[in-house]
């Protein structure tokens, strides 16, 4: 079931979310969250951007196909920790699918370590690199209540805030369905 995205300026976004229990039967919302991510065009979802604050995010890079190694880089992450973080800052433009229509230049570390466990709860600790570690770091943030234009410089903040405002009113061209929390109900 395709799901509406909580757009920017819903509260959701900004909490730190929670643990989930290990063994919990999550398999009908990742098959919804993977449905909602593709109709959004996306490579990453997290729980929080479907409303839900849990420890709960998922990643398909191999629709980038000039990325060699993310052809098999579809995965679930569930109460991910961030162990480690390497290497190089190296910045690139990001999106994100509760702030459509900005992208921003976003700087992050190249190497990412990370311990997760995946759909059938099974422990994983692995390190990852270049676009693989930034759609990581990306959804992770989801988890913290971060989001990248928390990265991004008051002056830059500044610059933007009509368009957050608008994409918090709802008053936004997307194709996708979403909730926004200005707005009296969600868009189909």
């Amino acid at each position: 079931m395709i799901l509406p995205i909580v757009a920017y300026g819903d509260s959701i976004l900004k909490k730190k979310a929670e643990e989930i229990s290990v063994g919990t039967s999550l398999s009908e919302l990742i098959a919804d969250m993977y449905e909602t991510m593709y109709n959004a065009q996306g490579i990453g979802l997290a729980a929080p951007q479907i409303g839900k604050s849990i420890r709960l995010f998922i990643t398909d890079g191999t629709v980038l196909k000039d990325e060699p190694q993310l052809q098999d880089f579809k995965k679930v992450f569930i109460n991910p920790t961030i162990l480690e973080e390497t290497g190089q800052l190296w910045t690139m433009e990001e999106g994100c699918l509760s702030i459509p229509n900005i992208r921003e230049n976003v700087s992050r570390k190249e190497n990412v370590r990370i311990r997760y466990y995946d759909e059938n709860w099974n422990l994983h600790e692995k390190t990852y690199t270049g676009m693989a570690a930034r759609i990581i770091q990306h959804e992770y943030d989801h988890l913290e209540g971060i989001l990248f234009v928390d990265y991004l410089s008051p002056l830059k903040k500044r610059m933007l805030k009509n368009k957050l405002l608008n994409i918090s009113k709802g008053a936004i061209s997307v194709e996708y369905r979403m909730r926004f929390p200005m707005a009296s109900k969600a868009r189909v």
